[in-house]
């Protein structure tokens, strides 16, 4: 079975407009699959877009799956910015007979994606999708480091998960959770709203040390996000974390949320993120979208990821050492040296972490992204919540 298998064409005469495209819009970059499927052998990639029209699990939000060509519609019509692109779009997955045929035609072309380093744009779809999302880092042999933008913590706890089979929109992180083999290193929420999570889930986020943030943690400090999306292997972003105003297309979207501007400063923090492999959009609704709105704001959030993508330093493993500067200082109550790099090409900073005795056979310390303020921290002699936090996950 090839991968074109999975996929069906994009039906273009429903995407592109009378007058057709400028020569410079992304309509005109991008090869699209409308007759026959591209090789990523011959001809690899660099981005790989698709949808995924499935919306079973999506839970009060049916209409989801039709979001990918709205989403096309408006992406096309973008211009490209200063830079040569080499993008594929391999047009949709549809549903299978059951939701599980669609998780496995989803982990199956993904995990193909990862093997090859092409990167790729999930177009959803409901959020459920994440977990095949997922799965398909099974074969890595690596952990996995999940960041998720939504509004709610998606742990259905109204049944214990493991007296169900069910995977849904509001339950997914049960089972990424719960699944063995066990290759999460870490997740991160980025802003959820206090009154749509449990202080239950809270807890469990603490006792596991995932990375959680509030809304209004964030709401004007976004730098704040860099470091945590710079350390993901693989975004899942709910539309419904963004504010109803700026994106209605969605049957649960709330007055609250990211600004639309935000929401584009986060997805190219995550395209200038250089061991990012997916990024997957998902419950939007094209059956309540105004003029278009949504739509338009995801083609510009995907633009900028596009965007971050093709601006990349590649400074990240930190590989040559004459490109970073290391720093070292010592706690106030503690012999224990802590150490920074920061690059000189995008002057972004690492934290060395090392693994605790037997924690490691081929490494000493584990790297995580930070921020400046995390250093500033240090040399007054306090120890960065974050090094603490990683370091139990290494134990």
């Amino acid at each position: 079975m090839s991968l074109a298998d999975f996929f069906t064409p994009v039906d273009i005469n429903k995407i592109v407009p009378g007058q057709g495209y400028n020569p410079n819009h992304l309509g005109s970059k991008i090869e699209v699959y409308t007759h026959a499927f591209p090789d990523l052998d011959e001809n690899k990639p660099d981005l790989v877009i698709f949808g995924v029209q499935d919306d079973r699990n999506a839970v009060g939000n049916p209409g989801c799956a039709l979001g990918p060509d709205y989403i096309r519609e408006k992406l096309y019509r973008l211009y490209q910015g200063d830079y040569a692109t080499k993008i594929y779009d391999l047009g949709n997955i549809k549903q299978g007979a059951s939701v599980y045929d669609t998780y496995f035609a989803l982990k199956t072309v993904l995990s193909d994606f990862v093997k090859k380093n092409i990167v790729a744009v999930i177009l959803g779809g409901g959020q459920d999708l994440t977990y095949p999302q997922y799965l398909a880092y099974e074969d890595t042999e690596q952990k996995v480091d999940l960041v998720v933008i939504d509004s709610h913590f998606d742990l259905d706890e109204s049944a214990e998960m493991e007296e169900t089979d069910a995977t849904t929109s509001n339950s997914y992180l049960n089972k990424i959770f719960l699944h063995e083999p066990n290759y999460l290193f870490n997740f991160s929420n980025l802003g959820y709203q206090t009154y749509f999570v449990s202080q239950e889930s809270l807890r469990v986020m603490d006792t596991l040390f995932f990375d959680v943030h509030r809304l209004g943690e964030l709401t004007g400090q976004m730098g704040v996000t860099e470091p945590i999306i710079r350390n993901a292997d693989m975004i899942s972003f709910d539309i419904g974390a963004i504010r109803s105003s700026d994106a209605a297309a969605n049957a649960n979207a709330t007055p609250n949320g990211f600004y639309g501007e935000e929401a584009c400063q986060m997805c190219r923090y995550a395209g200038f993120n250089d061991k990012l492999t997916s990024i997957g959009f998902y419950e939007f609704n094209p059956a309540y979208d105004s003029n278009g709105q949504t739509a338009t704001l995801l083609a510009e959030m995907i633009w900028y990821f596009i965007d971050g993508f093709y601006n990349r330093k590649q400074d990240f493993p930190l590989q040559p050492k004459t490109q970073y500067l290391v720093y070292k200082t010592t706690l106030t109550h503690d012999d224990h040296e802590m150490v920074f790099v920061k690059s000189k090409k995008s002057d972004r900073w690492w934290m060395q972490v090392p693994y605790p005795a037997g924690g490691s056979m081929n490494e000493r310390y584990h790297l995580v992204p930070c921020r400046y303020e995390d250093y500033t921290t240090a040399v007054a002699g306090e120890m960065p919540d974050l090094w603490w936090r990683t370091y139990q996950k290494l134990a």
